[in-house]
């Protein structure tokens, strides 16, 4: 069993010598959207680049607290995700879902500006990141429904490397504004605001309403230009009768719940290299850098190689990472070379896990499929987010990262070898005779 699908549907079109036609390698559709997750993330990464900060030094949180802050910030969305997957695929609209997904986070920015003490904080981090479960699978669905299979990657890591630039962008914003506006934090928030405002206007105006799908053995089209008929949760929940999605959404939790969130390694990283509090912000850019070169070729590789080899490389690398916090000496390079694995380990793996899923669901239930896959993967990470931030403030920074590699270290033996080959052809698209009732 692959990762990956490597090989030409059954529907792919040919060209008239009998080889594959040649498709273009990106989609509208996906630079449209590329552009929307750009203006969002340099919004979203103003907030999230300042508010560890914020809230362990502003507003006085201890590890403990901000783990369960950081896991409410990562859990809610996860929780919402099945119902923005489920709910584009039965109204067959995923413009619509994702515009009320981006729309509620940019409601929220402004609250931030209200909310000064850990509760109101919590409330509006909670609302903010429901508006991202909503979107992100109805998002990620129109760029796979408008990409051929075997582009996926290549698809993904281009998105991923736009959004990416966003949040390469959104850092140095807040790190500006925090040196030269009056208001520090709330002036962060003000200007985020705004900006994401910008993201929802450009998502109405420039992202078609559908997109035609990819070749695919499930039509989203009905002979004679009919609509199909939306999806209900009984077609749903035999999405999970489809051995490769399992496979998926089991090795996606399984590691999740060994990754350490983003916030807590910056602040690992701080907490080891004694970095000043004004260039905290600017931590997310090395990883963001990194991200952002990497994303397409990343994905083109996994096309070519193997989704699975590329997504569990990524995780080696990201233990890498983790080593190097743990025992490397104290080098003036160990930022960057931390940040720059750090980065590595999300082109290999953000965009790799959804072309993954996106070779194995049908069309029909595209949405649906890849918001199970990131619910696991989400909830995994709201569990490790709490159990580190207790870790931290029982065991101390070292023996709590100490426990999550080596856990990690065995998640991705076992990831290897749950998604290893075991038949022949193991990566073409499903077959709509073999898909359980309800899913043809």
């Amino acid at each position: 069993m692959y990762l990956a699908d490597r090989s030409a549907p059954a529907g792919a079109k040919t060209a008239p010598d009998g080889g594959p036609g040649r498709a273009p390698a990106v989609a509208s559709a996906v630079l449209a959207l590329g552009t929307v997750s750009l203006i969002t993330d340099v919004s979203s990464e103003m907030v999230t680049a300042v508010l560890p900060l914020y809230l362990v030094a502003g507003l006085g949180l201890s590890p403990l607290g901000f783990g369960a802050l950081d896991g409410v910030y990562n859990g809610v969305s996860a929780l919402v995700q099945l119902t923005g997957g489920h709910l584009a695929d039965r109204v067959r609209n995923h413009k619509l879902v994702a515009g009320i997904g981006y729309g509620l986070s940019a409601l929220c920015k402004p609250l931030l500006l209200l909310a000064h003490s850990l509760g109101p904080v919590g409330v509006v981090l909670a609302l903010e990141r429901t508006g991202k479960g909503l979107r992100t699978a109805p998002r990620d669905a129109l760029i796979s429904l408008s990409t051929p299979a075997e582009l996926q990657g290549r698809a993904f890591g281009v998105h991923r490397a736009m959004d990416t630039t966003g949040a390469l962008l959104g850092p140095l914003a807040a790190f500006f504004i925090l040196n030269v506006a009056v208001g520090g934090y709330d002036a962060v928030f003000g200007v985020s605001a705004c900006i994401a405002v910008l993201g929802v206007v450009v998502l109405m105006l420039f992202v078609p309403s559908g997109a035609g799908p990819g070749p695919d053995p499930v039509e989203t089209v009905k002979p004679g230009g009919a609509k199909p008929a939306g999806v209900n949760l009984r077609e749903a929940a035999a999405l999970l009768r489809l051995p490769r999605l399992r496979a998926l959404a089991l090795c996606a939790a399984l590691l999740g719940l060994t990754t350490v969130s983003d916030a807590f390694l910056y602040l690992l990283l701080q907490d080891r290299t004694g970095i000043r509090e004004q260039w905290f912000p600017l931590l997310p850019l090395g990883t963001a850098a990194v991200f952002l070169l990497l994303a397409v070729p990343a994905g083109a590789l996994a096309d070519r190689i193997g989704r699975r080899t590329v997504f569990l490389t990524g995780h080696a690398l990201l233990l890498a990472g983790y080593g190097l916090l743990l025992w490397a000496p104290h080098w003036p390079a160990l930022p960057y070379l931390v940040l720059a694995l750090h980065g590595l380990f999300y082109a290999a793996t953000d965009g790799v896990l959804p072309a993954a899923v996106g070779a194995t669901v049908p069309a029909k239930l595209r949405a649906t499929g890849l918001a199970l896959v990131g619910t696991g993967q989400a909830l995994a990470r709201f569990v490790c987010s709490l159990a580190f931030g207790a870790a931290w403030t029982v065991w101390g920074a070292g023996p709590a990262l100490a426990a999550a590699a080596a856990g990690l270290c065995c998640c991705v033996a076992v990831a290897g070898f749950v998604l290893r080959p075991s038949a022949p052809d193991p990566e073409s698209a499903p077959d709509p005779a073999r898909l359980p009732r309800g899913t043809r």
